[in-house]
């Protein structure tokens, strides 16, 4: 099957000089765990993982012992953390190579791309794996609750 017809294509995405602020709380509110980094252009230039956030902020936020230094890494910039040059798939190539990327890079999501590098959605290991073992997109959600066997 064609990535296209696995990939979510609704992207929460962020620029280069947004904030790790910002980008933590995409990531919280949206309950995601990957974030693309696209230039002015959107075209995929990064991208950055909710551990990538955790390594890099202080577990001492929004408690008493939080320092200014620990407010201060809020403000860098994401392209100062993220993972340059990700490795991407287009949406004609197939889930087995996807899998395999991600198998091999130990990543677990591939943002999709055009020609240009310009983002057309995205696609995670749970994509794949509702894919695998057909279930429809989303199975993860109702098995996690306990809604289905």
């Amino acid at each position: 099957m064609e990535i296209a017809a696995l990939m979510r294509r609704r992207v929460i995405a962020v620029e280069m000089d947004d904030d790790l602020s910002l980008a933590r709380t995409l990531l919280e509110q949206a309950n995601i765990h990957h974030l693309p980094v696209v230039d002015k252009a959107h075209r995929v230039v990064g991208i950055l993982s909710d551990r990538d956030v955790l390594r890099w902020l202080s577990p001492f936020l929004g408690t008493p012992s939080e320092t200014r230094r620990d407010q201060a890494l809020l403000r860098k910039p994401v392209h100062q953390i993220m993972t340059r040059h990700p490795i991407t798939v287009g949406p004609d190539e197939s889930a087995d190579i996807a899998a395999r990327y991600m198998l091999f890079n130990q990543i677990s999501s591939l943002p999709v791309v055009d020609g240009d590098d310009t983002l057309l959605g995205i696609l995670t290991w749970k994509d794949l794996l509702c894919h695998y073992t057909r279930q429809p997109a989303g199975a993860a959600e109702s098995v996690r609750r306990g809604a289905a066997a």
